[in-house]
């Protein structure tokens, strides 16, 4: 315990003071003499409890100007805590939202598990910053980077086909999750990439794309989503809404190469739980370790003492009032 404004305890001089100033008026009043020619009258009875308690409402009062004066000092505790290790980093999600992405080779279908397995590592990484892109025949911002998890969250929930052209341009999903990024003063930044399909639209190449994430020492992590071969996908026909199965194209060679020249890795998912594991792994690999010195945690305590100083007061009131009801 230490206390933030230890010159007030100077102040304890005070009830030093009055006690002594107390004491010296007892002895005084003991000196008046009384000629008598017995003092058995005075040693047979011994001491009242009267006489013993009328010293208490002084020393209850003493005391609580003492605790007062203590909790003006500011008592306070400190606990020095040793801070582990954090893991922080920039990431941003580019991800594909084309229509061929409500296909049901996943479950239960390629977006919702790519959107759920996504809320599952934001809520396993409190120390990273974290944003959204998506694109389809065009790209956006769905969410900058930000450590409010919550919204983040909320928002990737909200990530939904036919919000704009449709189509796949990798290129611009990429450069918009760049931009993001760009003035990043992170240790390590990432664009984790996810998409089902071919770069067949947008006005930035994908190798563009890939040289400004370089440039700005982004690492790019893609993946290809979908099973091998064929996947059921919904189609609207006049019977209603019926599976059909359609060829899996993923352009692989493009991923890999977006992958290897910014420093990141490609993945395949087939399902959900290959999906998962994706993203482990990828958590495993992207951890920038910070030290962090130790740090005081303070408590305050005067409020103790000064609670302490308001019961001897009621104490000393109540004893007053009960010392004047004695005979």
């Amino acid at each position: 315990m230490y206390f933030e404004y230890p010159y007030l305890l100077g102040l304890l001089a005070i009830p030093v003071l009055l006690v002594l100033r107390y004491l010296y008026l007892e002895w005084k009043n003991r000196k008046v003499h009384l000629r008598v020619s017995k003092l058995d009258a005075w040693t047979a009875g011994g001491h009242s409890i009267f006489e013993v308690l009328r010293h208490v409402p002084f020393l209850l009062r003493i005391a609580a100007l003492s605790l007062i004066i203590v909790a003006i000092a500011r008592p306070r505790s400190s606990t020095q805590v040793e801070r582990v290790d954090t893991e922080g980093i920039d990431i941003m999600f580019a991800m594909d939202v084309s229509t061929s992405m409500l296909a049901r080779d996943f479950t239960p279908d390629r977006l919702s598990a790519a959107k759920d397995i996504a809320i599952e590592f934001i809520a396993q990484r409190p120390s990273d910053r974290m944003g959204i892109a998506v694109f389809a025949g065009e790209s956006y911002t769905q969410c900058p980077l930000t450590t409010d998890r919550a919204t983040l969250i909320n928002l990737m929930k909200e990530v939904q086909t036919d919000l704009i052209e449709d189509g796949t341009a990798i290129g611009n999903g990429l450069a918009t999750a760049v931009a993001r990024m760009k003035d990043s003063d992170a240790k390590s930044r990432v664009v984790i990439l996810l998409t089902d399909g071919v770069n067949n639209m947008g006005e930035i190449d994908p190798s563009m794309a890939t040289e400004i994430a370089k440039t700005y020492g982004i690492r790019v992590y893609t993946i290809g989503v979908g099973a091998n071969g064929t996947a059921p996908y919904p189609v609207q026909t006049p019977w209603g809404i019926e599976l059909q199965n359609i060829p899996v194209e993923i352009d692989e060679a493009l991923l890999q190469g977006i992958a290897d020249g910014t420093g990141g890795r490609y993945f395949r998912a087939t399902d959900n739980t290959k999906l998962a594991e994706i993203y482990a792994e990828i958590g495993q690999m992207e951890k920038t370790r910070t030290s962090v010195d130790s740090f005081p945690v303070y408590k305050d305590l005067f409020k103790n003492y000064a609670l302490a100083a308001l019961l001897c007061l009621l104490l000393e009131v109540l004893l007053l009032a009960i010392m004047r009801r004695l005979p």
